[in-house]
Parts: C-alpha cells; structure tokens; sequence
C-alpha cells in the first residue's frame, strides 16, 4: 500500500518523476548509497520527531546528524524521535521507506540546509527498496517544506 500511495502522490504532482524500484535493499543510507551509486549524504533520509505534542518529519541529508540544541531552537522544544510502530502509523510507510510522499496522515514536513549541497538528492519512496531522484528545492516545494538548519 505505501508505495501505491507513493506512486499516486507523484502521478498527481509531478508525473515526470518516476519511482525507482532496486533488487537490492536501500533501507539504510549505505545501501540506498551502494543501490543507486552516490554519495551517502545525497541520499535523503527522513526523521520522524515528536516535539511536546506535535509530530514532524525532518528531511536531511544521509551522513547528517541532528544537532539537539538547534533542532529545540528551530521547533520550540526537545526533539524526540517516534517509535517504530508509531512511525509506520502516523506516515504509512514500512521503517527503511519512510519519506514525505503519499502520507497517511498530513504531518508538518522539514527539510535540514544539509540537503542543499546537493542539486538532487535520493529519498525513499514507500518501501525498503524504492526511492526517487529529485531536485532539492523541488523535493521542499512538492511536499509544502520549511527550511532548518538543525542537523550537524
């Protein structure tokens, strides 16, 4: 289902990009890196945060690393990462295809300046072994992203 819901999110706003489906799992960043041949910090990852009552997801760059103290100035409060099952419920998406398109439920979406080194980059698409290569500033702008600086 979650990358159905992929699917029909990029045929609704952007029928020119296309799914990428790998024999090979990109789950973490060094195989997503290894599947597509690129740099691990092109790869795009998605954190999902809990900050006080609100759920977020922060999109940031592989090698990236959130800085604690820049993430609670940007967001207000301490930043927590959510738990496998509440991650999988709130976005749609199976743990290693987590990412900003076709959610289940309407999330505030973030992406970290790490992204911003790189023209595009490489997000997960709905599943362990699914991603898509899409420009950076078309990545923020097609899923309504803000701009933090909150990672390392």
């Amino acid at each position: 289902m979650s990358l159905d819901s992929v699917r029909a999110f990029f045929a609704e706003n952007a029928p020119d990009i296309t799914v990428i489906e790998t024999e090979a799992s990109s789950a973490t960043v060094a195989e997503a890196a290894a599947a597509h041949g690129v740099d691990p910090a092109q790869i795009a990852k998605t954190i999902c945060l809990r900050v006080g009552e609100q759920a977020m997801l922060l999109v940031a760059g592989g090698m990236s690393r959130l800085d604690n103290r820049k993430a609670r100035e940007a967001f207000g409060g301490k930043a927590r990462m959510l738990g496998l099952e509440e991650v999988v419920e709130l976005t749609g998406h199976p743990i290693g295809g987590v990412c900003p398109f076709g959610l289940k439920t309407s999330l505030p979406i973030y992406c970290d300046r790490s992204l911003q080194l790189f023209a595009e980059v490489l997000p997960a698409a709905g599943a362990t072994n699914a991603a898509v290569r899409i420009g950076t500033e078309r990545l923020a702008e097609l899923v309504g992203a803000s701009w933090v600086d909150v990672c390392q």
